[in-house]
C-alpha cells in the first residue's frame, strides 16, 4: 500500500508540513478545496516546494470550473509538478454548490461523465466540440468555433473521483484511474465495491486497474483509558457528518454509513441534528462507530486494522495525523507511514502502483 494525507489551507504550516511529509517518504499528498483555501494555487506553490511527492487535488469540485478550466488546471500543474500531479474531481454537495457558488447542483452523475469527457479531450490536445446535456462547447447560438489549448497535450495526467453514492461509485470504477473514498468501513466495504467493480466490468476491466485510495484519521492511544477519551473527542465530529453536512435533503455521508449497517443510527443522529439538538446527535454515535471508519488505537490496534484495510483492497491509505501541533502531527504520521510500510512488506502478494501508469477508458 501507498501512503498519502490531505491538506487544506495555504498557510506557512501546511507548507512545512507538507515538505517534511516528504521527507519522511509519503508517497502522495492531496490538496483539499471544499469552501476554503483554492486547491490550485495551493498545488502550484507545492509543486515548487517539493520535489519527489506527488500532488493531487482532493477535489476539484464540479460546477466551480468549466471543464476547459480544470483542464488547463491540470496541464498546468502537470507541468510545474514535472509530472507529479493527479486530478481529482468530486461533485460536491447543494449546500456548497447552491449556497456558496450559486450554481444547480442538478444531474450530478451527468454532469461529472461529461465533464471527464471533455478534460480528457482537452488533456488530449483535441479540438473540443462538445453537445452534452450538461456541458455544451461551443455555446450554441454565439459566435464561438471550436478551439484547442495552445499549450502541449498531456493525456496520461491519473484523473481520480471522490464517489459514495452507487452510481457515482460505478462511474468511477468505469472512467477513473482511481478512486478517492471516505466514511469507509472495510467490513461493509461491498456496499462500495459492488458499483465499482461493476462500473469496472462495464469498461472491461478489473480492480487491479483502480487505485482504491481511502482515508481515515490515524492516532495512537498510550492505554484503553486515553483510547475511550479519544473516541469520546470524536463522536460531535462524526455526528456533525451524518446530521450537518450537506442539505436538509442531501447527506452522502449518512447515506455512506446507512448503507454500511448504520441506518438507524444514522437517522436518527441527523433528525436530532437538524433539529438543534447537538448534544443528543453527538450522545448517539457510538465508540464502534468511530474506531470502524478510522484508524485510532493503540499501535497494535492501528497495525492489526490496517492489515484488515489492505485485505480488504485498499491501495492507498490517506492518513489524517492527530496532534495539537504540527511536530506532534508529524510525529503520528511518521508512526502511521511506518506502520503502513510493515503491513505492505508483509503482504501475501505484490503491490500495485495503480498511478503511475495511463489506463484510459473513454
Amino acid at each position: 500500500m501507498r501512503t498519502a494525507t490531505t491538506v487544506e489551507g495555504a498557510g506557512r504550516e501546511t507548507v512545512e508540513f507538507v515538505c517534511e511529509a516528504e521527507n519522511l517518504g509519503l508517497d502522495i499528498c492531496w490538496v483539499a478545496e471544499a469552501w476554503g483555501a483554492d486547491a490550485v494555487s495551493v498545488l502550484g506553490h507545492l509543486a515548487a516546494r517539493t520535489d519527489r511527492l506527488l500532488l493531487g487535488s482532493g477535489v476539484l469540485q464540479l460546477g466551480t470550473r468549466t471543464p476547459v478550466a480544470i483542464a488547463q488546471a491540470a496541464l498546468t500543474l502537470a507541468d510545474l509538478s514535472g509530472g507529479r500531479f493527479l486530478l481529482g474531481l468530486g461533485a460536491s454537495g447543494p449546500q456548497v454548490i447552491e449556497g456558496l457558488h450559486g450554481v444547480p447542483f442538478a444531474r450530478p452523475l451527468t454532469r461529472m461523465r461529461e465533464t471527464v469527457d471533455v478534460v480528457r479531450r482537452v488533456l488530449a490536445g483535441e479540438k473540443v466540440a462538445y453537445d452534452g446535456e450538461t456541458v455544451r462547447i461551443p455555446l450554441p447560438g454565439g459566435d464561438g468555433r471550436p478551439m484547442r489549448l495552445s499549450t502541449a497535450p498531456n493525456p496520461d495526467i491519473p484523473l481520480y473521483l471522490a464517489a459514495l453514492s452507487p452510481k457515482l461509485l460505478e462511474l468511477a470504477g468505469e472512467i477513473a484511474d482511481g478512486w478517492l473514498g471516505t466514511s469507509f468501513v472495510p467490513e461493509g466495504a461491498a456496499a462500495y465495491f459492488a458499483h465499482l467493480d461493476a462500473g469496472l466490468a462495464r469498461s472491461g476491466r478489473r480492480r487491479r486497474d483502480l487505485d482504491v485510495c481511502q482515508g481515515a484519521e490515524v492516532a495512537f492511544a498510550a492505554d484503553e483509558d486515553e483510547l475511550r477519551r479519544m473516541t469520546a473527542d470524536r463522536r460531535k465530529g462524526l455526528a456533525f457528518s451524518l446530521g450537518g453536512m450537506g442539505s436538509a435533503s442531501t447527506n452522502f455521508y449518512n447515506d455512506a454509513y446507512s448503507r454500511q449497517g448504520w441506518a438507524e443510527v444514522a437517522a436518527a443522529v441527523r433528525e436530532r441534528w437538524l433539529a438543534g439538538d447537538r448534544d443528543g446527535a453527538t450522545a448517539l454515535v457510538t465508540d464502534e462507530m468511530v474506531l470502524a471508519t478510522t484508524l485510532i488505537g493503540t499501535e497494535e490496534m492501528v497495525r492489526a486494522r490496517l492489515r484488515v484495510w489492505r485485505d480488504a483492497g485498499v491501495d492507498t491509505v490517506r492518513l489524517y495525523p492527530a496532534g495539537d501541533t504540527l511536530d506532534d502531527r508529524l510525529t503520528t504520521l511518521a508512526r502511521g507511514i511506518d506502520l503502513v510500510r510493515a503491513t505492505t512488506s508483509h503482504s501475501s502478494g505484490p503491490t500495485t502502483l495503480h498511478a503511475s501508469s495511463s489506463r484510459r477508458a473513454r
